[in-house]
């Protein structure tokens, strides 16, 4: 399901289902998985085809110009169905969001040239990148 908010977004193996204005003027943004690759095995590969229940994960990514965006990616649980694997099930994962991944990589990626460019911390920098009310120093 691609769409116009799903092409903003930029992120591929994902569909933007809503989106939600909160009070605070975050963005919560719900997730479905479209990429048939994330129901591959992160041990063995084999693609899964029995489902064993939903997950839902809340990744963190950069704002969305002055707006705090707020993912939920409502995703499965697969079974994986080689008997001989030691993982007996996972969830969906993508490049983007790797599986237990808690931010997108352009997050990570953003964070590492503050840290790089500006000298901030990595905390300092993922606090920086997350809450546009508090702008960014540099220097």
């Amino acid at each position: 399901m691609v769409n116009d908010t799903t092409l903003l977004l930029g992120l591929d193996g994902v569909s933007v289902v809503r989106v939600e204005s909160l009070a605070d003027g975050t963005r919560r943004v719900h997730l479905i998985t479209t990429d048939e690759a994330a129901r591959a095995c992160p041990s063995c590969g084999v693609i899964a085809s029995r489902v064993k229940g939903p997950a839902v994960t809340r990744p963190r990514d950069l704002p969305y110009g002055e707006r705090r965006v707020e993912f939920f990616w409502h995703k499965r649980r697969w079974w994986c169905r080689e008997p001989k694997c030691p993982r007996k099930s996972f969830t969906e994962s993508i490049a983007q969001i790797p599986a237990g991944a808690r931010i997108t990589a352009r997050l990570r990626e953003a964070a590492g040239h503050r840290v790089r460019d500006v000298g901030s911390t990595v905390i300092q920098a993922a606090r920086d990148l997350l809450n546009r009310r508090n702008p960014p120093r540099n220097g």
